[in-house]
């Protein structure tokens, strides 16, 4: 598959990021970690982590949101999974500020609950978030693998502040497609049929925002997940829209439906074997920049599956090196 050209205003900062990555900001600043509530939903406190170098100054901010297709993952940035690992290193290499947002799950909670979350964070981290921690929301990138990958792009025309940039790791911006509205075919989601009576135990939970304290178990959620891909029923089970009515209730929470000029520039990076999220999903955000003028970069990772698991080395850590650039870009040129 073609892979889309890199996008022509930002073709001209790459000397000038390249140089900026190689000028040292700080020495390996230490970051302390705070964690806040910074939303209630009916007596459920929704959480975020906020780390930040220990002094007073205002600083830029990585915002990260975590994947999980919507139904698991949490706040947590495991130091030993790309990308998290890397945006960690950049904020104590550069000084950044980082905050990670637990946002409510599905199936418990549905799409529409699950965007106010995000937008709720967004609100908090411009205002009281932004005091309590001297952050500079007006330098913010937001960078999401998977399905944070998809609540970064939609992060694009939905909250406020707006970001200065994004960062779509292997995410997606449609959600009423044939990728997850039909039965997924690949091997790793057919090899074992589960029936509604497998994925019982995992819808008895209550409400959760953090997939570790779900009543059920990993392999619970993992059940339902499979189930849900191999009946072609994720995005009506994650929305809570309705068969008939779901390709018009649907079409605000899709980011390749909401681009414009003013959408923030952004880097796409995706493998060409994904067949979880298929790297067609990037191409087709893609195709909107290039359509509205946004700037933009497209990393496509050869032969690598979801995750860019098995993908070609060398092109691997070019992506994330890019991810890098793309965030001092963002977050410190003048």
């Amino acid at each position: 598959m073609k892979t889309r050209p890199v996008g022509v205003r930002l073709s001209t900062t790459v000397a000038a990021v390249a140089t900026l990555l190689t000028t040292p900001a700080a020495a390996d600043v230490p970051l302390e970690k705070t964690t806040v509530t910074y939303r209630v939903v009916e007596g459920h406190p929704i959480l975020a982590d906020v780390l930040r170098p220990g002094s007073d100054a205002i600083r830029p901010v990585i915002v990260y949101l975590h994947g999980g297709a919507l139904i698991g993952g949490e706040r947590d940035l495991k130091p030993e999974y790309r990308p998290t690992r890397e945006i960690v290193s950049l904020a104590k290499a550069r000084g950044y500020a980082l905050v990670s947002f637990d946002y409510r799950l599905a199936p418990e909670t549905k799409l529409p609950a699950i965007v106010s979350d995000v937008e709720a964070a967004f609100a908090w981290l411009g205002g009281a978030g932004a005091r309590q921690f001297h952050l500079d929301p007006a330098h913010m990138v937001v960078v999401g693998d998977s399905a944070g990958g998809y609540l970064a792009l939609l992060s694009g025309y939905r909250v406020s502040p707006k970001p200065k940039a994004i960062i779509s790791l292997f995410g997606y911006g449609s959600l009423d497609a044939d990728w997850y509205n039909k039965p997924n075919p690949y091997p790793a989601y057919t090899k074992k049929k589960f029936s509604e009576a497998d994925i019982k135990p995992f819808l008895n939970g209550a409400v959760v925002s953090d997939a570790r304290l779900r009543k059920s178990t990993y392999d619970d959620a993992y059940a339902y997940y499979l189930y849900v891909r191999q009946n072609g029923l994720w995005t009506r089970e994650v929305s809570g829209f309705d068969a008939a009515s779901l390709a018009s209730r649907i079409a605000p929470y899709e980011p390749v439906r909401n681009v414009d000029r003013d959408y923030p520039p952004t880097l796409l990076v995706h493998g060409t074997m994904d067949t979880d999220v298929p790297h067609e999903e990037s191409v087709k955000m893609a195709q909107q920049f290039e359509d509205h003028g946004v700037p933009y970069i497209f990393k496509s990772v050869s032969t690598a599956e979801h995750g860019l698991v098995g993908g070609n080395p060398a092109e691997t850590d070019q992506a994330y090196k890019t991810m890098d650039q793309f965030i001092i870009r963002y977050l410190e040129a003048k």
